[in-house]
């Protein structure tokens, strides 16, 4: 067995679901290299998300932490800056630490919130630093027109970070001057206004791409990853840790090349809850469904949105192109990380940010109903010292990830880590009895108001609690594993429904920060 350092080489993909991977069971899309490194590895198949958005649950996943501990609860809420990420410690220890794609700890657009703070707006904020400024502006789409901006290092831990910001073709940031670099006209090839002939689809935003293969996003996390290991391999023997972070396949849909077409929506399997609302469904679920009945629905934006089954197929072959397409880059970095002889000592991860509806309960996208398939997240880890551990059916939360690396790297997780070491050789004597999720929002809901949701995951039950509704979500895993018949109301249910509200209360004070430690007695 090596005693060298170990690197830690991670994969993480934008709103993919679990499921939509070979190795997590979906016998249609095509992923051999992921699989590989799940056959080589633990396949955790219940990670559940810190929070169902790309900004707090990538806080999480950096520092161990809830968002609201992070500071990070919502898109829109940067992490801070003074924030210690599981990179800022390996960087501190000797490690060596890049990130290649999608860091998404900052706002990218200048887009104002859908709620704009309301009557806060005139008021001063309770916390005095200002995360509406240039330093927290480093990710901003409109900061990367000035040829001279770049963030400042280290970042959140990173001392090497080209990014990538946004999604689908138009992706912005270093990638932006890389494409341009490559082919000056770049421009006229990206968007929907310049899309290529006969890419008619019947999913929401998407288009076929005018950009080749080998200028897409995805393939500059490959290329870049190649040249920065290339550079590693030659400088020495200090260990790493290299983050490549896709872009895609979160949506607008824009699979490059061979990619757009590889898998027909005709053939594409549905969710079996694909389908319109019933009145038995939460007022949230059937005010999305109405939007769509009566015309009024938005496809513009991230929010969660109602869709037909001919839409939900189109969206789902073209996420199962983009993810195919990712997986082509994941086999090209590992074949490189191989014949520079460094895969015997790398500690491989993969996982996403969160999932999406892609179909399920007829809905697209992400939102505040707090479905699997948009809380459960794949997380695949491969340990060429422990070798193949199977499949881990117990609980495991995205705030587990630095934790469990920080502990493989023979580190003390910061005091104040909320996460724990999911050992992954092994199950845990004492496994998690439940999973705690947090979302809040800025984008009113049909029907409702601002999402504030808390979400108890165990192994039998999903309870989810809706902070300005008199309604509920509570879901038999084990006997209703597509969650279509909601017991909140259910009086066979009261007893488990009150047992598991305790559990929740119990699980947001066990998650109270405890960061500062007191200074004195008092």
């Amino acid at each position: 067995m090596s005693t060298r350092r170990p690197n830690f080489l991670i994969f993480v993909t934008d709103q993919q679901r679990a499921d939509h991977l070979g190795c997590y069971g979906n016998t249609q899309v095509r992923t051999p290299h992921i699989d590989d490194i799940a056959a080589r590895g633990t396949v955790f198949e219940q990670c559940y998300v810190a929070s169902p958005a790309c900004m707090p649950n990538r806080a999480a996943i950096m520092t161990g932490r809830m968002p609201g501990a992070a500071g990070a609860r919502m898109n829109g809420v940067p992490l801070p800056l003074d924030s210690r990420t599981f990179a800022d410690a390996l960087r501190e220890a000797g490690w060596r630490t890049a990130l290649i794609g999608k860091s998404h700890l900052q706002n990218m657009t200048d887009v104002q919130p859908s709620w704009r703070k309301g009557e806060a707006a005139d008021r001063p904020q309770a916390r005095r630093e200002d995360r509406d400024s240039p330093a927290y502006e480093q990710e901003s789409m409109v900061r990367w027109r000035d040829p001279d901006h770049a963030v400042r290092l280290p970042y959140y831990g990173f001392d090497h970070a080209e990014l990538c910001l946004e999604h689908g073709d138009e992706v912005g940031g270093a990638y932006d001057r890389w494409l341009l670099a490559r082919c000056p006209e770049a421009e006229t090839l990206r968007g929907p206004d310049h899309a290529l002939p006969g890419g008619e689809t019947a999913a929401p935003q998407a288009w076929r791409t005018a950009l080749p293969e080998d200028l897409y996003p995805s393939a500059f996390v490959r290329d870049r990853a190649i040249d920065w290991l290339e550079d590693h391999a030659a400088r020495g023997d200090q260990p790493f840790l290299l983050a490549c972070s896709f872009p895609d396949p979160h949506h607008p849909f824009t699979p490059p090349g061979r990619y757009w077409d590889m898998y027909r929506p005709e053939d594409i399997e549905l969710p079996p809850t694909c389908g319109p609302a019933t009145p038995a469904d939460t007022p949230l679920k059937r005010a999305l469904h109405e939007e769509l009945a009566a015309g009024r629905r938005s496809t513009a934006g991230s929010r969660v949105i109602a869709v037909t089954q001919d839409e939900a197929r189109a969206a789902i072959a073209l996420n199962y192109g983009a993810i195919t397409c990712i997986d082509d880059m994941v086999g090209a970095i590992l074949a490189k990380l191989e014949a520079l002889d460094l895969a015997r000592d790398t500690v491989v991860l993969f996982l996403s940010d969160h999932g999406d509806f892609m179909g399920d309960h007829g809905l697209l996208f992400k939102g505040p109903l707090h479905y699997r398939s948009v809380i459960r997240m794949p997380l695949i880890w491969a340990d060429p010292q422990a070798g193949a551990g199977g499949r881990r059916t117990d609980l495991a939360s995205a705030i587990d990830i630095g934790p469990s690396i920080l502990a493989r790297a023979g580190l003390a997780a910061p005091h104040g880590t909320q996460g724990r070491d999911l050992a992954p050789a092994s199950t845990p004597a004492t496994p998690r009895a439940s999973v705690l999720v947090e979302e809040e929002g800025h984008r009113p809901m049909p029907g409702s108001g601002l999402p504030k949701v808390r979400t108890l995951v165990t192994g039998h039950w999903r309870l989810s609690v809706h902070a300005f509704e008199e309604w509920g979500e509570l879901y038999d895993l084990r006997e209703d594993p597509d969650e279509s018949v909601n017991r909140w109301d259910d009086p066979a249910c009261a007893t488990v429904r009150a047992e598991l509200t305790l559990e929740l209360v119990r699980a947001m004070a066990r998650h109270a920060d405890e960061c500062p430690l007191p200074a004195r007695m008092a």
